[in-house]
């Protein structure tokens, strides 16, 4: 099989696994709400944002792996509503109704922090049961994470808009409660601290949904809504209408006016990673698919040092960005030093950075240990943790180890890390780790001067070789939540620019100091 027939055969499983996340709860549940003449909430979205204008769906495959549906229950993401780029966050009501479970918290606090980090405007499209009580012990008290993130924003100037389309009960109350702008769906929100059983059971009081948290009462008594919408429709209309009147502008320098398309094809992406991840590449061809190819296209920084990473300028959708690419995995003390100073030169320049992984980590063995590989290596990782410019990563291969640190990883907060379906990441292969394990077995076994079971070792080896492969695959990771979503080679350079519009809402501004480096 060819690398871009391994790469197609991925892409058709990550297709499948998207679908299986849009299905929501399931044909049933999806007729269900159809009947009740309610959007799903990706139509929702599609009305909501700009026509023909790109949304960029966040962690889709989100509890992949688990007993969850895969999406968490919400979907996240970013769209442009009325020229003005805004985090969306929708509660899919096919699914258990809409009720919150670990993961549609990790995924709904990760969407905060994006648009914490990028300036964004937050609308949340609210149609929830409240908590999956089952797993409230999970949610419950992190939950609150949320309800502070819309008061911070708003303190922050970011603007906070809640459009209820049905339900929002209990704690998710305070979703309306909290946000900035509210907008309530006549005779189909309901919005209140306790139903009318849970009032019946508290206080005796006999009540009806209307009253305790219709729509209209919130609009004409309360005042919680600050506009009745008389149908689904409407609510998406007005929520247009108030962003148009946000008077939003972006902080940050705005793109070239014009830029060429890339020197190369980027459908030439599928056959650049190779299918065994051993197989080193060269990380230009990936690079000359990505940027604008402008005369020249990249200009690369000390391309005879440390040859093992390339670095470099260039601009993307028409935005300058400095690029670290991976070339042959391994991350030597030359790479580290090499890295640490262009990463510096960039925040010198006010430049964003893009990560190419594709790194099996630093090296090890006597020689590079005496060469101070760790003093090395903390000195990039240094830098990549104490750097202020927007940081964009895309995991094309192997992150393994420390590699992946260094290379701006997810504990690194990168602004956006998106994986491409044949990644891999881990402490390290799983064959190492296997091995290590067995060596370490082996050792112990002589020291108590016992016999080493050779046939369960290699029980053993096997099955940690299994177990290490599975939980380093793509789909694995990206149902966790360690990173934004799984793509599609060919879309990066979308992918990208979006994301690269979006830090630019935001000032773009580098550090100013990087602390101690050991040299």
């Amino acid at each position: 099989m060819s690398d871009r027939e391994a790469m197609l055969e991925r892409l058709a499983e990550l297709e499948a696994e998207h679908a299986n996340a849009v299905s929501g709860g399931g044909e049933k549940y999806v007729d269900r709400h159809r009947k009740r003449g309610k959007l799903l909430p990706r139509e929702r979205i599609e009305l909501l944002i700009d026509e023909d204008s790109p949304f960029l769906e966040l962690s889709p495959l989100a509890a992949w792996g688990t007993d969850y549906a895969v999406g968490g229950s919400v979907v996240t993401g970013i769209g442009v509503v009325e020229s003005v780029e805004c985090m969306i966050v929708a509660n899919d009501p096919t699914v258990r109704g809409g009720a919150s479970n670990p993961w549609t918290l990790k995924k709904c606090l990760r969407a905060a922090q994006i648009a914490r980090e990028n300036r964004l405007p937050t609308i949340n499209l609210v149609e929830s049961g409240g908590a999956d009580l089952p797993s409230q012990k999970e949610i419950f008290i992190p939950g609150g994470e949320l309800f502070r993130n819309l008061t911070r924003a708003s303190a922050a100037g970011c603007p906070t808009i809640a459009l209820v389309f049905g339900n929002s009960t209990a704690g998710g109350a305070y979703v309306p409660g909290m946000s900035d702008y509210v907008v309530m769906v006549k005779e189909r929100a309901k919005v209140f601290l306790g139903g009318p059983p849970l009032v019946k059971m508290a206080t005796g009081e006999e009540s009806d949904d209307e009253s305790l948290g219709g729509g209209e009462m919130h609009a004409r008594t309360s005042g919680l809504a600050d506009y009745l919408a008389v149908d689904e429709h409407d609510a998406l209309r007005i929520g247009r209408r108030i962003v148009a009147r946000l008077n939003w502008r972006k902080l940050g320098p705005a793109p070239a006016s014009s830029y060429a398309d890339p020197l190369l094809d980027p459908d030439g992406l599928l056959d650049v990673v190779p299918t065994d991840l051993k197989v080193p590449f060269d990380p230009r061809e990936v690079i000359l698919r990505l940027v604008d190819g402008d005369d020249p296209a990249f200009d690369e920084f000390k391309p005879l040092y440390g040859t093992s990473l390339v670095t470099g300028w260039a601009r993307l959708h028409g935005y300058p960005i400095g690029i670290l690419a991976n070339a042959q995995g391994v991350l030597f003390s030359e790479e580290s030093q090499k890295a640490a100073q262009f990463i510096q030169l960039a925040n010198q320049s006010d430049i964003p950075l893009l990560f190419l992984h594709n790194t099996t980590g630093y090296m090890v063995g006597a020689e590079y240990e005496q060469r101070g590989i760790i003093k090395h290596g903390s000195l990039m990782i240094n830098a990549v943790s104490n750097s202020r410019v927007p940081h964009l990563s895309v995991i094309m291969g192997a992150s393994y180890g420390a590699g992946n640190y260094g290379m701006c990883g997810r504990a690194y907060d990168p602004r956006f890390l998106f994986t491409w379906p044949n990644a891999k990441s881990a402490v390290m292969g799983p064959e190492q780790l296997a091995g290590v394990l067995s060596i370490v077995a082996r050792e112990a076994s002589k020291a108590k001067g016992q016999e080493y079971d050779e046939a369960g070792d290699k029980q053993m080896r096997a099955y940690v070789e299994q177990q290490i492969e599975s939980e380093s695959l793509a789909f694995f990771l990206s149902g966790r939540l360690y990173d934004d979503g799984v793509i599609d080679p060919r879309d990066t350079r979308t992918v990208l620019g979006l994301c690269l519009s979006v830090t630019h809402n935001a000032p773009v501004e580098g550090a100013e100091g990087f602390g101690v480096f050991r040299m």
